[in-house]
C-alpha cells in the first residue's frame, strides 16, 4: 500500500464504529463513516429501529470500567449507567473529537463486494456505490435474534425480546420469560412488577452475581485485586456468592452446573430479591406447549398469554456473511481481523466477560496502527499479515467454557486485554486513544 491508497470505509456509527473512528482520525488516516440511522449510537439509542434497547436497560459494568481510553465517564453517573447516559456519553465522545460531523447519517449499506485488486466497493441501500482500500464493520451483534422453537402449539404471544420496550407491555398479562441472560433477568424483574404473573424460564442453573459489594460496585472490587489464579478465584468468589445467595434450589432455581466464570456472567441484584418476595417464579426449560399452558421439564406446567423469547442473538453481518463466514462466532483473528479477506476488519463480535468499549478501543486502536504502517509501507505491516494468517492464541484464560452456541469462540476478557497488550508492544502500536482536543467541549450527562 502507498501514500495514494484509497480510505477506509467504516460502516456504523455505534460504540464500536466511534471508536475506529477516533483511531483512524489521530492517525490522519482518511475515512469514510455511514450509519443508516439518523443519529449514532447504536443499540443505545432506543428509538433506532430495529434495535433492543428497553426502558429498564442499563449497563452491566460500572462507569468507571466502561469508558473509552482518555474520555472517562463523568462522576455523577450511575454506578451502572442507564441507557439514556450511555447515549448521551456516546454523542459527547464523537463531539468531542470531531466525529459526528464526519458521519453520513441515513445512509444504509446493501453490500460489500471485494475486487479483484484487492480493493472493495461498497453498495449503499440507494444503489450508489463507493470504491475503499479497507472496510471496517460495526454494525453489532445484537440486531438478529436468535428464536428457538418451542415444541407444541401455543396460542398466546410468542415474541424475542428484540421487540421489546417497556413493562408497560406486560401490564395484566401471564408472562413467560424465556432465558437468564442480562436482558432476560431485566426484563423478568418488570414483569414481576408489572405482569399478573412472572415465571423465568431457564435450561440449567446459572450464578448469578450481585451488581455491588461492600457497596462498591463488583468489577471494580475485582479489577483492584488481589488478582488470584482463576481456580482459586472460582473457589474464592464462588464461595463467596453461595453464602450471598444460599441455596438456589430453596428458590426454585437449579443448582450451576459449571464453575463460576465458565458461561457468560449473570450480573444482577434484582432476579434473587423478586424470587425471594415470590413476585417470580422460576422454571427449568420448556417440555411443549399445549394451547396456554406451557409444560416444564420438571413435570410441572402454567398458563400464559405472552412467551419472551430472551434468548440472544446470531453474529449476522448481512452486508458481507459471505466474507465473514460463521453466523454465530466469525472467525477473526483478535475477534477484528478478517484471517482470509485482507483490508476487512470488524469490531464488535467479540464475546467475552467484561465491559465492551475498552475492548473496542483496543481493537480499534490495533486496526488503526495496522493501516497507519501498510499505508506507509512499513515491514511490521507485513509482519502483522501473517500473524492474522497463522497466530491462534489461546484466549481462554484457562476457563473451560460451557458447550453452547453462544461460547463458540468465547474469551477471557483478562486473556484477551493482555494478549492484546503484548500484540500492540511487538508492533510498536498504542493501546489508547489520545485526549480530545482542548478546543473541543465535554457536553456529557445530558438526558437524551
Amino acid at each position: 500500500m502507498t501514500e495514494s491508497q484509497l480510505d477506509t470505509c467504516v460502516i456504523g456509527a455505534g460504540p464500536a464504529g466511534l471508536a475506529v473512528a477516533r483511531a483512524l482520525m489521530e492517525r490522519k488516516l482518511p475515512y469514510t463513516h455511514l450509519e443508516r440511522h439518523t443519529g449514532l449510537g447504536g443499540i443505545w439509542d432506543i428509538e433506532n429501529p430495529g434495535g433492543p434497547m428497553y426502558e429498564s436497560a442499563h449497563f452491566i459494568s460500572s462507569r468507571t470500567l466502561s469508558g473509552f481510553s482518555s474520555f472517562p465517564m463523568p462522576d455523577h453517573f450511575a454506578d451502572y449507567p442507564p441507557h439514556r447516559q450511555i447515549l448521551s456519553y456516546l454523542r459527547s465522545f464523537a463531539d468531542a473529537y470531531g466525529l459526528t460531523d464526519r458521519i453520513e447519517f441515513g445512509v444504509g449499506v446493501e453490500t460489500v463486494e471485494k475486487n479483484a485488486d484487492g480493493t472493495w466497493t461498497v453498495v449503499r441501500a440507494d444503489g450508489r456505490e463507493s470504491l475503499h482500500g479497507q472496510v471496517v464493520v460495526c454494525t453489532g451483534s445484537q440486531w438478529h435474534p436468535n428464536t428457538p422453537d418451542i415444541p407444541g402449539e401455543f396460542s398466546g404471544e410468542v415474541r424475542h425480546t428484540v421487540g421489546y420496550r417497556s413493562a408497560e407491555e406486560l401490564r395484566g398479562r401471564r408472562v413467560l420469560v424465556v432465558g437468564a441472560g442480562n436482558s432476560g433477568c431485566d426484563i423478568a424483574c418488570d414483569a414481576a412488577r408489572a405482569a399478573d404473573r412472572a415465571v423465568i424460564s431457564m435450561r440449567r442453573g446459572y450464578w448469578f452475581i450481585p451488581k455491588h459489594l461492600f457497596g462498591q460496585p463488583v468489577d471494580t472490587i475485582a479489577n483492584s485485586g488481589p488478582h488470584l489464579p482463576m481456580w482459586l478465584a472460582q473457589r474464592v468468589f464462588g464461595g463467596l456468592l453461595r453464602i450471598l445467595n444460599g441455596d438456589p434450589t430453596r428458590l426454585g432455581l437449579q443448582k450451576p452446573d459449571h464453575k463460576l466464570f465458565e458461561t457468560h456472567p449473570a450480573i444482577n441484584s434484582m432476579l434473587i430479591h423478586h424470587l425471594q418476595h415470590g413476585d417470580i417464579t422460576a422454571r427449568p426449560g420448556i417440555a411443549r406447549a399445549d394451547g396456554s399452558t406451557v409444560h416444564f421439564t420438571d413435570g410441572t406446567s402454567d398458563d400464559f398469554d405472552l412467551i419472551l423469547l430472551a434468548t440472544g442473538f446470531v453474529h449476522k453481518v448481512p452486508v458481507a456473511q459471505r466474507y465473514f463466514g460463521d453466523e454465530q462466532h466469525p472467525d477473526l483473528y483478535l475477534s477484528s481481523f478478517s484471517r482470509e479477506h485482507q483490508g476487512l476488519f470488524g469490531i464488535g463480535f467479540v464475546e467475552t466477560n467484561s465491559g465492551a468499549y475498552q475492548l473496542f478501543d483496543m481493537q480499534a486502536q490495533l486496526i488503526a496502527g495496522y493501516l497507519h504502517d501498510a499505508r506507509h509501507g512499513l515491514s511490521k505491516a507485513e509482519r502483522f499479515t501473517q500473524m492474522i494468517r497463522a497466530d491462534r492464541p489461546d484466549l481462554s484464560g484457562g476457563l473451560k467454557f460451557v458447550a453452547s452456541p453462544r461460547h463458540t469462540g468465547y474469551v477471557d476478557s483478562g486473556a484477551f486485554v493482555k494478549y492484546l497488550g503484548r500484540v500492540a508492544r511487538q508492533m510498536g502500536w498504542r493501546t489508547e486513544g489520545q485526549a480530545p482536543p482542548a478546543r473541543s467541549p465535554r457536553r456529557v450527562g445530558t438526558a437524551a
